[in-house]
């Protein structure tokens, strides 16, 4: 990003942060996930209530009934939605994950997001076995998980957390095809698995939860560097596919993930990072990379020295995409 660019989102989000009216983007919790990392969800509540968003995707920082009753109450007077991050079962064991269900209830969350994956899988895994024993392990905590859902009526999206491939996730979704179970849909994750960036449109019908991001690219020798940018900064044709997700899921919310941190490393011209992909081919590398080098602006942002400055570009980076979007996504 230039410093033009820079300068611009820094004075969109003084501007938004002087004068915050109400937006239909709600935020998530991972928004904050390098400096700040907030703690409490009321208090994470609150904060972007102040900022105008629409409302919270965020773990429960507690399960007390009398911490839940609060959280729901201030939700309610503010108009704001939540939606709750939970946990697949685990080897057969539902409880927690009965739990996290129970807690999301009655906070009267609209969905939950959840992930099969906490890592990335081209660094998690380091053999194609390892990678097909997680698949297994995931589809049968899929498959525990979705009665739960369908009995309690809630929706629960998988993030594409850049494990499943976009074709994996569709014929995933194929397969459990559920009103209760469809994705988390990440606009930008899937270009680390060399995805074209605009084929996260195949799994706008699966989309249940969001995360609303942009992103940016920049070459470096092992393969590209990939980064959250604020919205409208990037690459992505985000009218587009917010049009796709609105015209198939009319009430799914638009839930804003701006990761502010250093470039991610995704080295696909090393021989480890293609281990568990043994259905790729030339043609994903040849178009990822020509992609890359058509949209790279210049040296990605990095992460300030002083955590003052962290924290102050985490928070401009969060208010200049509310800006954009309270401007340019508006239904």
């Amino acid at each position: 990003m230039t410093r033009r660019e820079l300068l611009y989102f820094a004075a969109a989000a003084s501007a938004l942060k002087a004068n915050p009216p109400k937006t239909e983007i709600g935020i998530a919790s991972t928004s904050y996930m390098t400096v700040w990392r907030p703690r409490d969800s009321i208090e994470f509540l609150e904060h972007c209530h102040a900022i105008g968003a629409s409302g919270i995707q965020s773990n429960l920082s507690s399960t007390d009934p009398a911490y839940l009753n609060r959280l729901r109450a201030k939700a309610e007077e503010y108009g704001m939605y939540i939606e709750v991050m939970v946990p697949l079962p685990k080897s057969g064991d539902t409880s927690a994950f009965e739990h996290a269900l129970a807690a999301a209830k009655s906070v009267n969350a609209v969905a939950m997001r959840t992930g099969a994956l906490s890592g990335r899988r081209y660094e998690t895994f380091k053999s194609l076995s390892q990678w097909n024993e997680f698949k297994s392990q995931s589809l049968a905590a899929i498959e525990a998980a979705l009665p739960l859902v369908e009995k309690n009526r809630i929706p629960l999206g998988i993030e594409n957390h850049k494990d499943w491939t976009i074709a994996e996730a569709a014929a995933l979704m194929k397969k459990y095809s559920s009103e209760y179970l469809g994705m988390t849909l990440d606009f930008g994750n899937n270009i680390a698995l060399l995805d074209d960036p605009m084929a996260v449109l195949e799994l706008a019908p699966y989309a249940v939860v969001t995360h609303l991001k942009d992103m940016a690219v920049e070459p470096y020798e092992q393969g590209f560097l990939l980064s959250e940018v604020p919205l409208g900064a990037g690459i992505l044709d985000l009218h587009k596919i917010v049009a796709a997700v609105r015209a198939a899921r009319p009430h799914t919310r638009m839930t804003l993930e701006m990761i502010t941190r250093d470039p991610l490393q995704v080295p696909c011209l090393t021989e480890n990072y293609w281990i568990t992909f043994p259905d790729r081919n030339g043609v994903f590398l040849a178009r990822t990379m020509s992609m890359v080098r058509q949209n790279a602006k210049g040296r990605l942002p990095r992460m300030p020295a002083t955590k003052d400055a962290q924290l102050r570009r985490e928070e401009e980076n969060v208010l200049a995409s509310l800006f954009w979007a309270r401007n340019q996504l508006s239904a």
